[in-house]
């Protein structure tokens, strides 16, 4: 019998994947996939185990430049127990991006130019730069780049 107690540090290889229930699937898909420009799996690219419900368009699947995928589920009747999204409604606060420096300023203007609804920002720390704002359920997001 093992009697260990803790996974060893480094044993845990990365962030696999994180999920999300969306209510409005295409509004969701647009947002992260043509405003944020993440890459949406598709053919091939989707992993057997979810092949039906991408073909049934209950799941989206995209994965960012460093491999971390993330996974849409469309819940249709989801919404918020509060209809105001300033007031957070999960234990999860944000989903932060980070961004070349040099490239920040227009990520700003993306996020202004799709009239999405500004949290936080742009806010400039000691630790970098970071505009906050939400998705179409509501959950905020970050894109956010280290100081110049």
């Amino acid at each position: 019998m093992n009697n260990q107690k803790t996974i060893p540090i480094g044993h845990l290889r990365k962030i696999h994947h994180i999920a999300l229930n969306v209510a409005d699937m295409q509004a969701s898909r647009h947002f992260y996939g043509n405003i944020l420009g993440l890459h949406e799996l598709i053919g091939d690219e989707v992993p057997e185990t979810l092949k039906q419900l991408v073909a049934e368009g209950k799941v989206a699947n995209f994965t960012t430049p460093d491999g971390t995928i993330l996974d849409l589920f469309g819940e249709p009747e989801l919404s918020p127990p509060d209809p105001d999204p300033s007031k957070s409604f999960t234990r999860a606060y944000h989903l932060a991006f980070d961004i070349d420096p040099k490239l920040f300023d227009q990520a700003v203007d993306v996020i202004r130019n799709n009239n999405l609804i500004i949290a936080h920002g742009p806010v400039t720390r000691p630790t970098g730069r970071g505009i906050y704002f939400y998705d179409p359920d509501g959950f905020m997001v970050e894109i956010r780049c280290d100081p110049d």
